[in-house]
């Protein structure tokens, strides 16, 4: 009984808590990326779907256009993979370029259909499995409309609001063991696509 008083008293006075650690970054796209984009993820439009295209057509391994996220909020946990409707006329193209094929047209139908999803794996080797992901935007929190967990990972649905660059966002990854936050300058959001 009084090593467990002796505890809480550290705890309290050190200011130690329960809550897991955190790990913060800001959120990086590569410089020059074509064709250029600076109007943020936002749901289909024939000059959003044109521009895409355009994406689509360069071909090669992985151009920066469609693979803009790929090291978005880099940290020992997670990798993060955004799809949206741009990037699902992009990467339609693309996948046809790589094959040798003609440029398809994509479907404006689905594009419009489609919604911003966070897809979040785990990085080889990690032990802390995504619990949550929220953004953040001028102390109002804003949770994915779906979200789904699986194998450490998980898929989180959110409206276009959440994402528009008109103010600087915070992505929060709540693992079970550590919480990481990548700040997302309005600048940055504004080259999302």
């Amino acid at each position: 009984m009084f090593l467990a008083r002796v505890v809480v008293a550290v705890v309290v006075i050190t200011g130690v808590s329960a809550m897991p650690a955190q790990a913060q970054m800001k959120a990086q796209v590569p410089a020059n990326i074509t064709p250029a984009w600076t109007k943020g993820i936002q749901p289909i439009s024939s000059e959003s779907y044109w521009n895409a295209v355009e994406c689509g057509k360069q071909g090669g391994d992985r151009p920066a256009c469609v693979f803009y996220d790929s090291n978005l909020c880099k940290n020992d946990d997670f990798t993060l993979a955004l799809f949206t409707p741009y990037k699902f006329v992009a990467y339609t193209v693309w996948q046809a370029m790589r094959k040798k094929q003609p440029a398809p047209t994509p479907s404006y139908a689905e594009a419009q259909r489609t919604r911003i999803v966070l897809g979040v794996t785990p990085v080889r080797g990690s032990k802390n499995p995504i619990a949550a992901v929220t953004i953040k935007r001028g102390g109002t929190a804003v949770a994915p409309v779906t979200r789904t967990l699986d194998g450490g990972g998980g898929t989180f649905i959110f409206d276009f609001a959440a994402f528009a660059p008109t103010a600087t966002i915070t992505i929060e990854l709540t693992g079970r063991a550590k919480t990481h936050t990548c700040v997302v300058e309005r600048a940055v959001l504004a080259r999302f696509r």
